[in-house]
């Protein structure tokens, strides 16, 4: 097939850089996209009188009937025109002759691939935006199940101060609302129309930018055509977003595999999401878990890749930046997969709130409230925590918790305790007491819950319909 850049060249590429050279296995997902911007385009010349009016129409109609064809698995791509912009252009051609090579006046395949990713890309933030607002809901849904489940919260891993298990729950719902303000912040960056930068220099036809932008559904035009492209930070900036999204959900999956073991016994997988030993019969492994967490390094390693790929480059464009698109496109994948089997997950496991509530019982989780309620009957606090030390000390020698001493016990270690010591101490009071806003009390819990609904309620349409879809 002859390169439709080759005027210049007296020899065909050799096959072998063919291959090396060619995207058009990954960058084939773009061509929706390709094409749509490519109608845009041909509206806009005809607009502009660069090109006849039947000459746009016969080139958007026969770039909806390849559309069309594509979709129903009627066309195949080919390695020869490498990429994605020059076989959909080759294939009009094809279709409907010399009028298709109008197409690309006034147009690069730089400026071209930076619209196509960012068409893309705004798309897939769309579609993940999504699937966290549902998981959100689901851990909404979830936590108001659980708003007096009481469970031991911990630091270094060892058992701290009680908690709910909704507290705990609303912490990641936290996590998971600012991965999403991250990405619509990100979303207003990658919406920047950059059709019309060309090659790197823009081009002498009076192209109409903004009409364009305004047809693709963008905020705005790229206002440096080196600019628009050379640069790829806003993949960059999407695969940091991305990165987090990983943490957090590696983190929840740590605790989710901590959880399910005989050791802490606080939940059960359902089956459906969990599997077994091919030679130990009695197993049942959290695996989706352990998979979602393995995950995440591959997702840092996408974004690596883009931020290593990138900072070497001089301006304009270089074809370095062929190797933006399959980290960016894993990332997408790796993040949407984790995420659509994340959240049945969790909305299925069985909580064993009895072994949640046994644990907050031991490990001396009311020990910060025997020495704030001694700093209410006048002890100074570091005297207070030195006294309860003691008692701690005492209790593990005899095998007792904080609650088993008798009053004459708990004056040993202070004189102010009173009668009135046991009620402090007791777990759910502890629980309880802490109702200061974002703390695990169950009317706190329920006020973050309800704050939580208004939040994902009133951003829920954040953009309609797709670029896409025009």
């Amino acid at each position: 097939m002859a390169k439709l850049w080759g005027g210049r060249f007296q020899k065909e590429t050799d096959r072998l850089v063919d291959d090396f050279h060619s995207s058009i296995s990954f960058d084939r997902r773009l061509y929706r996209y390709d094409i749509t911007g490519s109608m845009a385009h041909a509206r806009m010349l005809a607009r502009a009188g660069i090109i006849r009016q039947q000459e746009a129409e016969a080139i958007i109609n026969g770039l909806q009937e390849l559309l069309e064809d594509i979709e129903a698995g009627r066309v195949e791509f080919s390695v020869a025109a490498e990429d994605i912009h020059m076989n959909v252009e080759q294939l009009l051609i094809e279709r409907i002759g010399e009028v298709a090579k109008k197409l690309h006046t006034a147009r690069s395949r730089n400026d071209q691939v930076a619209l196509d990713v960012r068409m893309y890309l705004r798309d897939e933030i769309d579609a993940v935006l999504e699937l966290l607002a549902g998981l959100v809901a689901a851990l909404l849904d979830l936590a108001e199940k659980h708003v007096h489940t009481v469970m031991p919260g911990y630091t270094h891993l060892q058992r701290a101060q009680p908690v709910t298990l909704a507290h705990h729950l609303l912490a990641y719902c936290q996590m998971f609302e600012r991965d999403m303000d991250r990405l619509r912040d990100c979303r207003r960056r990658v919406n920047v129309c950059p059709l019309g930068a060309g090659a790197l220099a823009g081009t002498t036809f009076p192209l109409d930018r903004e009409f364009v932008a305004r047809e693709l559904g963008f905020d705005g035009i790229a206002e440096n055509s080196l600019d628009a492209v050379s640069d790829r930070d806003f993949a960059v900036e999407f695969a940091a977003a991305a990165s987090l999204i990983m943490v957090h959900l590696s983190r929840f999956c740590e605790e989710i595999i901590l959880w399910s073991s005989t050791e802490f016994g606080f939940i059960e997988l359902d089956d459906a999401y969990s599997t077994g030993s091919s030679m130990m019969p009695q197993k049942k492994n959290p695996d989706v878990a352990e998979l979602v967490r393995g995950k995440s390094g591959r997702v840092f390693g996408d974004l690596t890749a883009l931020l290593v790929m990138l900072k070497g480059l001089p301006l304009a464009y270089n074809k370095d930046m062929q190797e933006d698109k399959e980290a960016l496109f894993d990332a997408v994948d790796t993040v949407k997969k984790c995420l659509l089997v994340f959240r049945p997950m969790v909305a299925t496991m069985r909580v064993r709130a009895d072994n949640m509530a046994r644990a907050a019982r031991g490990g001396f989780t009311n020990a910060t409230d025997l020495a704030d309620y001694l700093v209410r009957r006048g002890v100074p606090f570091r005297e207070a925590h030195a006294a309860v030390g003691r008692a701690v000390a005492y209790c593990l020698e005899r095998g007792k918790c904080l609650e088993d001493l008798t009053l004459e016990e708990m004056r040993r270690f202070s004189p102010a305790a009173g009668e009135d010591v046991y009620q402090a101490i007791g777990i759910d009071r502890c629980v309880a007491a802490r109702a200061v806003p974002g703390g695990p009390a169950p009317e706190a819990v329920r006020r973050a819950i309800a704050a939580a609904r208004q939040r994902l309620a009133a951003a829920a349409p954040a953009h309609a319909g797709r670029s896409g879809d025009k």
